[in-house]
């Protein structure tokens, strides 16, 4: 090594600066995973942070008629998580999905639901960790008799979870409740 390769490797040392060679690239599992929890972290405290009277509640005038209860919406992201996580994995979806895709009727409390909302994360996690760049593109059952792309519903897991987390935001903030994510 010359002088003046030791004496740069010894300033970018002290500096605090790695060294020159680029850090490996994230694998697709890593991307995949780490944009899935983070809108769990949204959607979970925003679940937990919600009180439990509430739970039943859903706007009833306007644009808002007939929509999904807190409870529904929270139940409906958990049984999607796991019917997407089931494709990927290439595992038979054992759930009831209930009416509407809003999940098992006998999940009713407040801790009912966080509890398989945070069990389906833990399910999603499992398959979007099982996700490398060899197997992203094949073609899987997507439960209907029709082949997709497996990265589709591994993608599908995370952005549905975020549209029924917007629904979620609107009616804590119409029960007067500042969503974790909010808070300062």
């Amino acid at each position: 090594m010359t002088k003046f390769a030791l004496l740069l490797s010894t300033v970018c040392l002290a500096a605090g600066l790695a060294s020159a060679a680029e850090p490996p690239a994230p694998t697709v599992a890593k991307l995949f995973d780490s944009q899935l929890a983070g809108v769990e972290k949204e959607v979970v405290s925003l679940a937990e942070a919600m009180p439990e009277e509430q739970y039943n509640f859903a706007p009833t005038q306007g644009a808002f008629e007939g929509v999904r209860t807190f409870a529904q919406q929270a139940k409906h992201i958990a049984i999607t998580n796991y019917e997407m996580a089931s494709v990927v994995l290439g595992e038979k979806m054992t759930l009831e999905v209930g009416p509407q895709e809003n999940g098992p009727e006998a999940i009713r409390t407040k801790a009912e639901i966080v509890k398989f909302l945070k069990d389906s994360y833990a399910y999603c996690h499992k398959a979007e960790k099982s996700l490398t760049k060899d197997n992203l593109t094949d073609m899987v059952d997507g439960g209907d008799g029709h082949k997709v792309p497996r990265g589709l519903y591994a993608n599908l897991a995370i952005w549905h979870s975020y549209d029924h987390y917007g629904q979620m935001v609107e009616y804590a903030r119409m029960n007067h409740v500042i969503p974790p994510a909010s808070r300062k």
